[in-house]
């Protein structure tokens, strides 16, 4: 049987082994580390329990004592473990062909989709993007996308749970549909709905600290502030307020919406944020997957950089040689 073990195909000579047989198996000495599986931590008291089936996804981390500069932890949401901090979305790419490449060339483990009215003869409107999801390997996140107040935007989520069967929601409720600015108010009172039903909500929302605590406090999973206007590309337009929000609020963030390079993902990571959401600079460069291949690679360096700590800035030179025993040119 195939597992995809830390991201890599593993090939095992069993038949669904439980989790402490394949540590075994592998030779990984099982009081070091912890496991996962299809994204689910397992306590290392169900080990025996848990048996691995054909194409499960194996996470397996080094438990580290204090840990150090470099040494990461997957991100966790509502205790589901990621190892990607790179979600994508789903929408905008010229086949399903195309979006597969993509979403294979990022490494994510997330993935966005729209939920919208089906044809009344049966053939849907856009694409039926779950045949082309492997699920064990990818959370599924709907959205509700094009929702301009909490009401609809409860009702889509409702729908989008009885239709996918899984209670993750990317909340969005748009409170002007020229820039697809978010309501803020909408968005809080929604998630405290969804919240009280059982959702995991992860809610869009403005670059403003206030809104990212009450949105915390309404029990939000993750809050996603945007970095520009939805589809734009244009980047960062106020570093500051993102700064601030990831320095208050607790719960994990994930910048969302106008990311538009490389540069600007890496930028998002040294912020400190939890994750990025991006759909449009992937989907609409000329070369999608390998675009999203250095998304990834910006995730990765930025997250690094963040967790490295980046040196003191100085209002002078200062030089990187000795000052002292500078040879003297005689004349």
């Amino acid at each position: 049987m195939r597992l995809i073990v830390n991201q890599q195909p593993c090939d095992l000579e069993l038949a669904a082994p439980d989790v402490r047989t394949f540590l075994d198996v592998r030779g990984i000495p099982d009081d070091r580390v912890a496991v996962a599986v299809n994204g689910e931590v397992v306590p290392r008291a169900r080990w025996t329990a848990v048996a691995l089936r054909e194409g499960d996804q194996v996470d397996v981390v080094r438990a580290v004592a204090g840990g150090s500069e470099t040494d990461d932890q997957p991100l966790l949401i509502a205790g589901r473990a990621f190892n990607s901090r790179l979600f994508l979305g789903t929408g905008k790419y010229e086949s399903s062909e195309a979006m597969k490449a993509a979403l294979e060339s990022s490494g994510t483990e997330m993935v966005t989709v729209a939920i919208r009215y089906m044809d009344l003869d049966g053939s849907g409107n856009g694409l039926d993007i779950l045949p082309h999801l492997d699920l064990k390997r990818y959370q599924l996140l709907p959205n509700t996308a094009g929702a301009t107040t909490a009401k609809q935007a409860v009702t889509m989520a409702r729908l989008a749970r009885e239709a996918t069967g899984t209670n993750w929601i990317k909340l969005e409720v748009i409170g002007d549909m020229a820039t697809l600015w978010p309501d803020v108010g909408g968005t809080v009172e929604a998630t405290r709905t969804l919240v009280d039903e059982g959702f995991v909500v992860l809610a869009y929302t403005s670059p403003d600290l206030i809104t990212a605590l009450r949105l915390e406090d309404a029990g939000a999973a993750a809050v996603m502030p945007l970095a520009s206007l939805i589809g734009s590309g244009r980047g960062f337009q106020d570093r500051a307020s993102i700064s601030w929000i990831v320095d208050r609020v607790k719960a994990p963030v994930v910048v969302d919406a106008g990311i538009g390079t490389p540069s600007d993902a890496a930028q998002a990571m040294e912020l400190g944020a939890d994750a990025c959401l991006i759909n449009t600079a992937i989907a609409k460069a000329q070369q999608p997957a390998r675009m999203a291949a250095a998304m990834r690679l910006a995730v990765e360096a930025g997250r690094q950089g963040y967790l490295a700590g980046r040196m003191e800035m100085r209002a002078l030179a200062a030089a990187s040689s000795p000052q002292t025993g500078v040879p003297v040119l005689v004349e």
